[in-house]
């Protein structure tokens, strides 16, 4: 599988670590209740098909990406940095 970093290009994804659902960007506010925050830590879908989730790019720039991709044909649809994501959301 090959990921297309926004930085660096279409890398081997050895050089990346994969690090969880992309959900871990939406946190909820501090106040926002006990099960709002049970909901963010344990609670996590594991679909096949489509799926959006966080990498981290270590073995090149080091940066934090979003990676849309299939979990059935491990084909990737989309990259976008972490950074531009959150920022979208806010």
């Amino acid at each position: 599988m090959r990921i297309e970093c926004p930085i660096c290009g279409s890398r081997d994804r050895r050089e990346f670590y994969y690090q969880g659902a992309a959900v871990a960007l939406d946190r909820p506010a501090p106040d926002a209740g006990e099960a709002a925050w049970d909901s963010y830590v344990h609670l996590r879908d594991n679909p096949a098909g489509e799926t959006r989730d966080l990498w981290h790019h270590e073995g090149g720039c080091g940066s934090w990406l979003v990676v849309t991709r299939d979990t059935v044909t491990h084909a990737v649809h989309k990259v976008e940095l972490a950074s531009d994501v959150k920022g979208a959301m806010s």
